[in-house]
């Protein structure tokens, strides 16, 4: 009987060998046991860290308009829009008015550059785009009279700007008009229009003066001929038009993002409006806008905000039946 092995031995020989595992020779399957450990590790970092990239991206650019709170937790975003409002770059603030209807592609480059070029030029600003959300015709000037009386008393002068007209150069002056109007996309720059009374494009003024011209008229649906017809409302007001000097750049002062081939214009002229196109609206403006605000959103586009205020505007059929298109 003590000749005999003892069933004993495997399990203590096996529990020597697991002890061995890491001391004893180095064999095919310890080394790919230990990449697969090593290989695991690293995935789980590499998660760890896409997670933490995903929710600071989703933070700056993709929080849902409903969810943007009063001091954003982003703290790019808000040491952004503080930026824009700093009380020691001046006394006043503009109001950056937008008409707006479905170009979002466009509003997405626009806000973001917008705000950057102003905020090099410590402009205190903020972005209104109003949005048209009926079903009539576009109408650019009834939302720039919007954006006037929408814009809140704490601004003090306005910008009439094209959604898809970007400045290029740095010198140009987007600073307080207080002798007059001062057209920044006048036209021996613009891209487009080179006419000498064309005030289109880039429009600054005070609100005193935009008020003394009763804003512009609200006859003009479809594309076109409201700047021309507000150039004569700025002569009625005796107001005198400012244009930029000393900039050498030309017809690349400024960048064209408009896609004419792939969003045509609205220009469709019907007999009515082609006798009343060239008319000055002698009473016409803010005294008769009407119009309902549907909504606001505070929005912040890749850091840059903007307020968004969605407007119906109300047609009088009677006068203007060209609102609809025929």
């Amino acid at each position: 009987m003590k000749m005999m092995y003892s069933s004993r031995r495997k399990p203590v020989l096996y529990f020597k060998e697991e002890k061995r595992f890491l001391s004893g020779k180095c064999t095919v399957y310890k080394l790919f046991g230990l990449c697969m450990v090593l290989l695991l590790v690293s995935l789980l970092w590499l998660q760890l860290s896409c997670s933490g990239e995903m929710s600071a991206t989703m933070c700056e650019d993709r929080r849902p308009p409903q969810q943007q709170p009063a001091q954003p937790p982003c703290p790019a975003a808000d040491s952004q829009a503080s930026a824009a409002d700093d009380p020691s770059w001046g006394p006043h603030k503009l109001a950056l008015v937008v008409p707006f209807r479905e170009r979002f592609d466009e509003l997405l480059a626009f806000v973001p550059f917008m705000h950057s070029f102003l905020n090099k030029k410590k402009i205190r600003h903020k972005i209104v785009v109003i949005n048209q959300v009926d079903h009539y015709r576009f109408n650019r000037a009834s939302l720039i009279n919007v954006g006037y009386l929408e814009s809140g008393n704490d601004t003090d002068y306005l910008a009439m700007h094209d959604v898809d007209l970007l400045p290029l150069n740095d010198a140009l002056d987007y600073g307080f008009p207080d002798d007059g109007p001062f057209h920044v996309a006048s036209p021996e720059l613009h891209p487009l229009y080179h006419y000498k009374t064309y005030v289109g494009g880039i429009l600054l003024l005070t609100k005193k003066h935009y008020h003394m011209c009763n804003g512009m008229s609200n006859r003009f649906w479809g594309w076109g001929r409201e700047d021309d017809e507000f150039y004569r409302r700025l002569r009625k007001a005796e107001l005198q038009l400012f244009r930029p000097t000393g900039i050498t750049t030309g017809y690349k002062t400024f960048l064209h993002i408009h896609d004419s081939a792939w969003r045509k214009r609205d220009q469709k002229r019907v007999a009515a409006q082609k006798q009343e196109q060239f008319k000055v609206d002698q009473e016409g403006g803010l005294t008769n806008l009407r119009y309902q605000v549907e909504s606001r959103q505070q929005l912040t586009i890749s850091g840059a905000p903007c307020t968004v205020i969605n407007t119906k505007l109300e047609c009088d059929q009677s006068l203007t039946p060209w609102c609809l298109l025929a």
